[in-house]
């Protein structure tokens, strides 16, 4: 059983956690956006400035120089670009660039490229264009909570792999001093 002030101190930590999810002083979410279309960039940006921040990229080259300045939790990117997909796009920076939420926006539908991009380039989300602005924003937001719920889950597996290393050389300890 856990004591009292055991209890207490889960309740705040839950309550810490909810208010960075959910509460002002979550820290701004960093996108990535994608596309080959300047218009589509500008009405992105202008849209969402305020909200997130935001760096924009005409191409998939220019997106990897800017990947190489900045760490991002979304990356959005148009499907039909000029020299390469989305797809590949996304699959070409999974391996260095792994812990970003992608986006997948397209004007087409089409079943293939919804499975490649799932399977090649790790897709969370697949939006159709034009987006509509609550969507967008609502699906950023979810997207965001994943991102921050991963990488809750990889700190709590790094200090559960931690404190399992400090128990089994106390255990052992133990076992010489008997």
């Amino acid at each position: 059983m856990y004591s009292e002030k055991e209890i207490k101190e889960q309740i705040k930590l839950l309550n810490e956690e909810w208010q960075v999810l959910t509460g002002p002083v979550r820290e701004k979410i960093n996108i990535l956006y994608v596309d080959d279309e300047p218009a589509n960039l500008r009405s992105f940006k202008s849209v969402f400035r305020r909200e997130f921040n935001i760096k924009i990229a005409e191409s998939a080259v220019e997106a990897k120089e800017i990947l190489q300045e900045h760490t991002f939790h979304i990356i959005i990117t148009d499907q039909i670009m000029p020299h390469t997909t989305g797809i590949e796009f996304l699959e070409s920076i999974r391996e260095e660039h792994p812990e970003p939420i992608r986006i997948l926006l397209t004007g087409y539908s089409d079943i293939g490229a919804v499975i490649d991009a799932i399977n090649r380039g790790g897709v969370y989300r697949y939006m159709s264009k034009p987006w509509n602005e609550a969507e967008m924003r609502q699906i950023i937001e979810s997207s965001y909570e994943v991102f921050y719920l991963r990488e809750k889950n990889k700190k709590l597996a790094d200090d559960l792999i931690k404190t399992n290393r400090q128990l089994e050389f106390l255990f052992r300890q133990k076992l010489l001093d008997v």
